[in-house]
């Protein structure tokens, strides 16, 4: 029984020696391990317009509000829809013909009258009506 009895006591006093040997081999590797980033990188490749390219920079634009003048409207009485407008770019003499539905740039085409076209304009995240009317026509005698 004593055999045993000794036995047990060097296995408890040799037992912690070796984990803490161990802990310290395990932070020797620790220290001369290189450490290393990972970072995430992100590449834009061909798919798309790069979004932090403005777009005012940009022909899609174009035509500005103040560039168009209404030139003439052919509206159907029986089916409004079916309504046209006829616009002229002032600065380049662009002929557009726009029905209701239409998008021209930022401008989109919300109703036709006989004597006016309403535009939503987008801008900004906004949206906003504007129309143009057209020109009243002088009688001559």
């Amino acid at each position: 029984m004593r055999a045993a009895s000794l036995a047990l006591a060097f296995a408890a006093v040799t037992a912690p020696a070796a984990p803490a040997a161990a802990q310290r081999t395990d932070s020797v590797r620790a220290e001369q391990a290189p450490v290393s980033l990972v970072r995430e990188v992100f590449a834009y490749e061909g798919g798309g317009r790069d979004p932090f390219l403005s777009l005012l920079k940009s022909g899609d634009i174009r035509p500005l509000l103040t560039d168009l003048k209404l030139v003439g409207i052919y509206y159907d009485g029986r089916y409004p829809a079916r309504s046209v407008a006829v616009l002229r770019d002032v600065t380049n003499n662009k002929v557009y013909r726009a029905k209701t539905g239409e998008i021209l740039g930022r401008l989109k085409v919300t109703t036709i009258r006989p004597r006016e076209i309403v535009f939503t304009v987008q801008e900004f995240g906004f949206e906003r009506q504007e129309s143009l009317q057209l020109a009243k026509q002088e009688v001559t005698p």
